[in-house]
């Protein structure tokens, strides 16, 4: 019997930082039938869902040292929707060459506002897994425009408290989103101020 089985997601997550190849395939044997049922429902394409399930198995355990998850099933399911979105964009786009010929400006825009939409909610996902405090500081900067003192004031945290906890949900955010979407990150929650 493997014995990694009785470990809890967290203590999966620590081992897998450790790089155990146990605890990375008792991660896939509790998720990969339930991702690839999702990535399935959202794609209605066996192969395309089989190949999203397998990438995201190789992306965890390539970036197992950077990442910060608190919700392994979350986290993984958040994954393979993006991805299954990440496809369909790649498809739609391949299929509207010729009509974006006729109005590559419309085309365009319209891509952008739906992938501006499901990035939106792709962060919202990550923000809601945030530890309590370290999301209402999140929040109360981000969508409330509040600046450290007046969070510190409002929550009766030390200043330095309210800091290191918008530090920390930056961080997680920076980790799960990767280099390219840190921009698409600053530029979604500062144009909301």
């Amino acid at each position: 019997m493997n014995q990694y089985c009785q470990y809890s997601d967290a203590d999966l997550l620590a081992f897998l930082r450790e790089d155990s190849k146990e605890a990375f395939t008792e991660i896939y044997d509790r998720y990969w039938k339930k991702l690839l049922a999702i990535a399935y429902m959202h794609s209605r394409d066996k192969i395309m869902a089989e190949e999203i399930v397998q990438d995201i198995f190789i992306s965890l355990w390539n970036r197992r040292n950077d990442l910060f998850i608190d919700n392994v099933s979350a986290y993984l399911a958040t994954a393979v929707r993006l991805s299954v979105f990440k496809q369909y964009v790649r498809q739609k786009r391949r299929s509207e060459l010729a009509e974006q010929a006729a109005d590559p400006l419309l085309a365009s825009w319209d891509e952008e506002k739906i992938f501006s939409r499901f990035m939106q909610q792709y962060i919202n996902g990550i923000v809601e897994e945030l530890p309590e405090k370290c999301r209402l500081v999140f929040k109360l900067s981000r969508e409330e425009g509040l600046t450290i003192p007046e969070i510190a004031r409002r929550m009766e945290i030390a200043e330095k408290t309210a800091e290191a906890h918008l530090t920390k949900a930056l961080k997680v955010l920076k980790v799960n989103l990767g280099r390219p979407y840190i921009w698409i990150l600053i530029l979604l929650f500062f144009s909301q101020r």
